[in-house]
């Protein structure tokens, strides 16, 4: 739930000050009673007729008071505007709350609301407030849904006033506004094992500290409380101070979730599409992998990654957990296209040595960007890769002669590499894929024993 923008009505910015405001807010009724008031009075004028002149002054005169008062009595009305929540899946519903407050000691008339929203989130939403007392409030609601992720701004609500004989309409603005972010969808998945990967807290990896001989035990100075079991006395006699071995640090399970942009490699838009699947699993796995207690890292082909994020990336089973799921979300909510041709700056990016599990989201892969993605694996402790043919999703299944040999053909020398891979058929379930994946990676190579749940 988020507390939004709160102002008080101003004026908009495109209008005058002054009676030529006064006079731009007359309705259709009030030009009309305007004109039929001037021709009137030029009638009798000609005429000779004062009673007919007396009729086109009342005629053209309504208006202009109308007009005059409205303009005159100066509401100040405070508005607010609550995200109900703030962040919301693709698909998914969001509510927003509208509360009008009359601050002035003088009592409204009838006010008209209107919120400015994108088309992507449904009509403009519009409301008919009664009068409102003086310190009175009024409260309203409406329900925003988009199918496609992004970041969608919801104001500045516009405040409509008119008095009672309808000749005149002026129109108010709000200056803020809030944002609604709508975010992939998440697939929740199963707990499977992956050979390969990297252990977190002991389980598996080798600790530097941990095979260290006694000689090569790197102490520090001795601290009030610690433990004296843990002085290191042959440090102590040559440094002259009491010195304590260092405790062991236990070092995280790492995850990198690698997902390909590139708008070569995807055919087709919209909410249905390849891409829009792979980001979708992007933040699926992101996830899961940061429940499961892993150090995870999101990145793309670019080479960029999530704002404020580490070197080992986010740590997962912790408190700041959930920020770090929000701050990834929000990262793949406004992710489009790249206008890269090539794996190789993700491939820079990948450091040396086991650096734990590698999930990666391709789509079409070339010979030359399939030979790059089976260089990663040498790079990764584990990897899995999730291949998209776009093509497929955006056509009917068809025989293409060579086609299917090519693609055939990349998976091959992913698998040699040392990935496994699961071909992505249109519509398909992550969890499906995801539990195939195990189940392929189990058959291929069951290495190791101890290995935690990913």
């Amino acid at each position: 739930m988020s507390s939004g923008s709160t102002g008080e009505a101003e004026p908009d910015r495109g209008e005058q000050s002054g009676i030529r405001t006064a006079l731009a807010g007359l309705t259709t009724r009030g030009r009309s009673f305007l004109a039929a008031g001037v021709a009137a009075a030029v009638c009798a004028y000609v005429l000779g007729q004062s009673d007919l002149l007396r009729v086109g002054l009342l005629l053209a005169v309504l208006p202009l008071v109308c007009a005059t008062v409205l303009y005159r009595t100066r509401y100040r009305v405070a508005g607010s505007r609550r995200l109900s929540p703030a962040r919301v899946p693709a698909g998914s519903e969001a509510r927003v709350h509208l509360r009008m407050d009359n601050v002035t000691r003088l009592p409204t008339g009838l006010l008209m609301l209107q919120d400015r929203v994108p088309y992507v989130l449904g009509p403009r939403p519009r409301f008919v407030l009664d009068r409102v007392e003086p310190g009175g409030r009024r409260e309203v609601s409406y329900r925003v849904r988009s199918d496609l992720r992004g970041r969608y701004p919801l104001g500045p609500l516009q405040l409509r006033l008119s008095d009672p004989f309808g000749m005149c309409e002026l129109t108010r603005s709000f200056s803020t506004y809030d944002t609604l972010t709508v975010i992939p969808r998440v697939e929740p998945l199963p707990p499977v094992r992956f050979s390969g990967e990297a252990k977190g807290y002991g389980d598996g990896r080798q600790r530097s500290l941990a095979l260290a001989g006694e000689d090569d035990v790197i102490p520090r100075g001795y601290r009030y409380g610690d433990d004296l079991r843990r002085v290191h006395w042959r440090s102590t006699a040559r440094y002259g101070e009491l010195m304590v071995r260092r405790e062991e640090q236990p070092q995280r399970a790492r995850c990198t979730v690698l997902l390909d942009t590139r708008g070569a490699a995807f055919q087709g838009a919209g909410p249905d599409s390849a891409f829009e699947w792979a980001v979708s699993g992007t933040a699926s796995v992101l996830v899961h992998m940061l429940e499961r207690g892993f150090s995870v890292r999101l990145l793309t082909d670019t080479g960029s990654s999530v704002p404020g994020e580490g070197a080992d990336g986010f740590a997962g089973a912790s408190q700041e957990s959930a920020d770090a799921a929000g701050l990834m979300m929000d990262t793949l909510a406004v992710i489009d296209h790249s206008d890269g041709t090539g794996l190789s700056r993700a491939y820079d990016l990948l450091r040396g040595g086991n650096e734990g599990l590698l999930v990666a989201f391709f789509g079409d892969l070339d010979e030359e960007q399939a030979a790059v993605a089976a260089k990663m694996r040498q790079r990764s402790g584990g990897a899995v890769a999730f291949v998209l043919d776009s093509g497929a999703w955006v056509r009917e299944p068809t025989d293409v002669p060579g086609a299917l040999d090519r693609s055939e053909e990349r998976l091959r020398m992913l698998r040699e590499a040392g990935w496994t891979v699961v071909s992505v058929p249109r519509g398909a379930s992550l969890n499906d894929l995801w539990r195939q994946a195990d189940r392929e990676r189990n058959g291929l190579a069951a290495t190791g024993s101890g290995e935690g749940p990913a």
